[in-house]
């Protein structure tokens, strides 16, 4: 009897969970292993769909109006609709449920939209077409419908659908490159290798006669760890066991390169994929202004029920008396008497609260979601921020935090091709303390394009010279550089040099460039073939070595080796590494020579690598060879075997020299305030042992934040999110912002306040998880500087100006109620309060809120201390909220008392008609429609004629509005009162006087305290301001006249030759006019400044923060 089912599921089972949860078991093309040998268990795992989209079909209506309704201002005013259904209310029900009604819609519409482009994005990834085998044939079939244990056949430059177990490839050797640019950032080219027992099934009928199962880890987001197993079966003797590991495991999004096609078998797909796991989830974020919005909002809501309160307990005062409570014109009905006290008063109390709920802004939310959503637009359509060369421009992702862009304190950026143009350049090396560079030094100066040998030093001679050919040799052979003829390689440049037309491709940009440099120098590599390296001499002699092993190079370790085998039959191992990891190592060498030229190229800037080697006997080579075939056999402990082997073979090492590749900084970046690596990172952020943070982690942060720049090296992706989180959470809890290029970055952009993805050479996963995307890092100065400041500027002025607008129009409905007996009687008619914040006042603040300039764009960028001037949520601060809101309830007293107290006579008009509350109420209303948006007008600064249009024509809608309500007799109207009211109001004259008279008692005090203000303490942006309106029509006698002529002017009798290594500084001179003569103000990294030269310029700009680019 075959108990191998029984056993199979009791171990799963009953055996504990490390055997069910760590493992899973493949079968490769779904084919059941020979009988006798395992139990064949079917397994159900996910499809292969990716899923990014947050509603579908029929969740959306449900799932987004629980959204909206967790907002407060909605819930709220849902509650004040449904007691307008319920109870009798002084208004209609119309008044709440429309501008609910269109708040809801709107903001629905709008994220409906969003949600669509990323269903949109996802059936554009989950349908792509993938080959898989069937049946010993080639079929296709949509992504979405791979499953685990499928055999997938993937093409050149194509993306790999899931993650794959490599099993064979078009290449003789069974390797294959990938670029894993969507994945950590890394552009290069990485060599993966196949199962040693199929890399030799090249077409589909091989691959689907494999009889295997593959056992492995259960997903795990970690991107370069793997330990799996496979068993290949043939016939029906004991399987064959292979190791796997992070080399025959390819990943999802990673993109196949120079290599015709590969087969691998499906182990992790969709969601469970590694790059799906790596997507840390989209937590919602809010800005402060949000933040303030809710705050204030609160206040408000407090007001309102303040007043609500005070007018139920004066209503009930007021009632006291029976000749109030019960007049002969008003007489109660026996019900009425009986009636509940509390339940009278809590229903008076809704009343109120119905009567003053206008007080909250709900059109507030639905203008502020049509600022962001339209603002994204100016974004993206910044011509100065379109990269030619990528052809593409500022991607928004959301659109909801485009006013933290102009919060931001802490700017958190990866440096390698964010920073850094991640264009690796050789630049020197020392041999035997000797430094060889590969150009031609005369006299300072650095002639380029030039071969050979050109040595600082005196060569070096006898043992010497065997030295340099060795390290020469190191470096042409210790590497995984791959060599591909042909003329383009995803853009990588080709070498020209020694007649020959090669392309040097690896996954390390550093290796390509110390190869390239190396053969600068006169040693060529040429290729790997059958297992040689093959390398060519100065003499035009080929060089061959058998490549005998590779210890591959690890963060950890830090260095790399190689093994190779001469044709005389020499052994050698070649090391390469930084020189913390080599110098502990070596034994022999001019070692204080090389370490102080190694500590000077650190210095500037530079990266080093140290190259030594060690000699081999065959005896010791058999013994070294053992140590790694046991140490690459384990299943278990794997990472820790091997890395006792590479320790036990890379000691007492011979030191031959050192490196200098440089990796150029990106234009106008600046020197760095603390240097800290990863290593020394974690011990910072590690934990006591008691739970809590050691003094480590604060004294670091305390450095990092009197710093005026922080460099963090050799940071794995959680520690950058980590640095951010620290920053973020720190006692001023100051806004951050994260960039970067690559999948490494993602963790850090989702985690700060704002994230900004550079749409770079390293992927789209930052651009794509990201709020923002930019082509380059120079783009973020405007982005912030402008874009971000505006943003900002027009938001707040935004979400002050509704407040005020609402205290404007509610209060006066609050001073009606001590005229009216508390009766709730509204002020206004139900138009009025309907159309208020939807059509009466709205555009005119939209449209500010997307077009203000406060300060030209110019002076922006060249005046950062503005952006200082608008820091930690300024144009928010209680302070600037409560004036508003004071000169909100100063406005409205002066529309109501001045309107009482100006018309107590009540013949006022020439017929001597007396005017009612509906006119008195109208009369109010225009006053204040007219106020609220000139006080607006008052405050624009950049007018264009959609300014004009829109503020004019809502006043002239309004008039015409309130012309046609009061001029006809609507049929659908249960009621006519106020038929012929603003055409009676508009036929006096005292009318006139008391709108104009108003207005300008209401604007007055906020006109004036600007004035005063603005002459006697003037804010940075109030100064710019006046200065840009002094130099706006005239040139400034400062001004070089010839740039005016010339925007591309340079003083032709000033010159400077540009050094090798100054693309890392600033490259700018100022030039300056002092007593006739003209001064050029140079960096100090060319060797001199303040150096004084003739120019014929007549007028020269002396001024701060204007620089001329030589």
């Amino acid at each position: 009897m075959d108990c191998s089912l029984i056993r199979t599921l009791v171990n799963r089972y009953c055996a504990g969970e490390e055997n069910w949860v760590d493992n899973r078991t493949i079968y490769v093309g779904h084919r059941e292993p020979p009988s006798g040998t395992e139990a064949y268990i079917p397994q159900r795992y996910p499809d292969n769909r990716i899923v990014s989209s947050k509603y579908t079909f029929w969740n959306f209506v449900p799932k987004n109006l629980f959204e909206q309704f967790r907002r407060i201002a909605n819930f709220y005013f849902l509650i004040i609709f449904l007691v307008q259904l319920i109870i009798d209310t002084p208004t209609s029900p119309v008044t709440s449920g429309l501008p609910l009604f269109f708040v809801i819609t709107v903001t629905a519409i709008k994220q409906g939209y969003e949600d669509w482009l990323r269903h949109k994005a996802d059936n554009a990834m989950n349908q792509c077409p993938v080959h898989f085998i069937q049946h010993g044939k080639l079929v296709r079939k949509q992504s979405r419908k791979l499953r685990v244990g499928d055999i997938v056949m993937v093409k050149e430059d194509e993306t790999f659908p899931c993650d794959l177990i490599f099993l064979s490839s078009s290449r003789g050797d069974g390797t294959c490159f990938v670029t894993t640019a969507s994945l950590d950032g890394e552009s290069s080219h990485k060599t993966y290798y196949a199962v040693q027992d199929t890399k030799a099934f090249h077409n589909e009928q091989d691959i689907d006669a494999l009889h295997a199962t593959i056992e492995c880890e259960q997903p795990q987001p970690d991107l370069y760890k793997f330990v799996g197993r496979i068993n290949v079966y043939h016939d029906m003797n004991e399987p064959i066991a292979r190791p796997l590991g992070s080399e025959n495991l390819l990943l999802r999004g990673a993109t196949l390169k120079n290599t015709e096609r590969i087969f691998g078998v499906a182990i992790y797909t969709g969601m469970e994929t590694k790059m799906a796991l790596n997507y840390q989830s989209k937590s919602q974020k809010r800005s402060a202004v949000e933040k303030s919005m809710n705050v204030f909002l609160i206040v408000y809501l407090c007001i309102l029920i303040s007043k609500a309160l005070i007018n139920t307990v004066l209503k009930y005062i007021w009632q006291s008396d029976p000749s109030r409570d019960e007049p002969w014109y008003n007489q109660k009905t026996e019900s009425e008497r009986k009636r509940n006290l509390i339940l009278r008063a809590f229903t008076d109390f809704l009343a109120f609260m119905v009567l003053f709920n206008y007080i909250i802004p709900v059109s507030m939310y639905v203008t502020v979601e049509m600022q962001k959503f339209l603002g994204s637009y100016f974004l993206t359509w910044d011509e100065e921020m379109f990269d030619e060369d990528t052809g593409e421009g500022p991607l928004v992702n959301t659109s909801d935090l485009n006013e933290e862009l102009g919060q931001v304190e802490y700017v958190f950026t990866d440096k390698t091709g964010t920073l850094t143009e991640n264009n690796m350049e050789f630049i020197e090396c020392c041999i035997e303390g000797h430094v060889y560079i590969p150009h031609v030094i005369c006299n300072g100066q650095i002639l380029h394009d030039c071969t050979g040998i050109d040595m600082i030093d005196s060569s070096p001679g006898g043992s010497g010279k065997e030295r340099e050919e060795l390290f020469f040799r190191a470096l042409c052979l210790c590497h995984t550089v791959q060599v591909k003829e042909d003329d383009s390689v995803d853009g990588l440049k080709k070498s020209q040099l020694s007649g020959r037309s090669c392309v040097y491709i690896s996954s390390s940009p550093d290796e390509v460039a110390l190869v390239e440099g190396i053969q600068r120098l006169g040693y060529t590599y040429l290729r790997l073939k059958d297992n040689f390296m093959e390398i060519l001499n100065p003499k035009n002699d080929i060089e061959r070595f058998e490549l005998l092993e590779i210890l591959s190079f690890d963060s950890v370790r830090r260095r790399m080796s190689v093994i190779v085998r001469s044709m005389a039959g020499d052994i050698f191992l070649f090391c390469k590494g930084a020189d913390s990891s080599i110098f502990p190592r070596v034994t022999e060498g001019k070692i204080d020579q090389i370490r102080s030229r190694v500590e000077r190229n650190a210095v500037e800037g530079l990266r080093t690598l140290c190259v030594a080697y060690k000699k081999f006997t065959q005896k010791e080579y058999d013994s070294v060879c053992r140590l790694l075939q046991d140490a690459k056999l384990a299943l278990h402990d794997r990472d820790k075997k091997l890395a006792e082997a590479y320790e036990q073979i890379e000691r007492d090492l011979i030191l031959l020299g050192a490196t200098a590749v440089e990796d150029q900084l990106s234009a106008d970046m600046q020197d760095y305030g603390l240097i800290i690596d990863g290593a020394a990172l974690s011990l910072i952020m590690k934990p006591r042992e008691d739970g809590s943070s050691g003094n480590y982690r604060e004294l670091f942060l305390e450095i990092c934040r009197n710093c005026s720049a922080v460099l963090c090296c050799r940071m794995a992706p959680l520690q950058k999110a980590q640095i951010v989180k620290l920053i973020k959470l720190s006692k001023e809890h100051p806004i951050t912002l994260a960039i970067g290029d690559g999948a490494n970055d993602v963790s850090m952009i989702l985690e700060a306040h704002v994230g900004i993805g550079i749409t770079g050479k390293e992927g789209r996963q930052a651009a794509r998880n990201s709020d923002y995307a930019i082509p380059k890092f120079k783009h973020l100065k405007k982005m912030l500087l402008v874009h971000g400041h505006f943003y900002y500027v027009r938001i707040s002025e935004l979400v002050q100006y509704f407040f005020y607008k609402n205290v404007c129009f509610i209060f006066p409905q609050f001073l009606y109620q001590f005229f009216c007996g508390f009766s709730q009687q509204p002020l206004y008619d139900t138009a009025y309060l309907t159309l208020y914040n939807i059509s009466f006042t709205s555009l005119p603040i939209l449209l500010y809120s997307l077009m203000e300039q406060h300060v030209s764009t110019d002076m922006l960028r060249r005046e950062p201390s503005l952006y200082r001037d608008i820091a930690k949520n300024a144009l928010l601060r209680w302070r600037v909220f409560i004036y508003w809101t004071f000169l909100g309830v100063f406005d409205a007293v002066v529309f109501f008392f001045g309107a009482y107290f100006l018309f107590d006579n009540t013949t006022v008009t020439s017929n001597g008609q007396m005017f009612g509350n509906w006119t008195f109420g109208t009369l109010v209303f225009t006053v204040l429609v007219f106020t609220v948006t000139l006080k607006l007008a008052l405050d624009t600064h950049y007018w264009t004629w959609i300014n004009h249009f829109v503020i004019w024509g809502s006043l002239l809608f309004y008039i015409i509005f309130s012309l046609l309500w009061g001029g006809i007799i609507w049929p659908f109207l249960n009621y006519q009162r106020m038929y012929y009211v603003f055409m009676q109001m508009l036929s006096s004259g005292p009318a006139w006087l008391g709108i104009i008279l108003l207005i300008t008692v209401s604007l007055l005090p906020d006109v004036l305290k600007k004035v005063l203000c603005r002459h006697l303490w003037p804010t940075a942006t109030e100064r710019t301001q006046i200065m840009s309106r002094h130099c706006r029509n005239h040139v400034s006698e400062f001004t070089p006249l010839a740039s005016l002529r010339n925007p591309r002017y340079k003083s032709s009798d000033c010159s400077n030759s540009t050094a090798r290594r100054s693309k890392s500084h600033s490259k700018k001179t100022m030039f300056t006019h002092w007593r006739g003569n003209d001064y050029s103000i140079l960096p100090s990294i060319f060797g001199y400044s303040n150096n004084h030269c003739n120019s014929s310029a007549k007028y020269c700009y002396n001024g701060s923060g204007l620089e001329t680019s030589v």
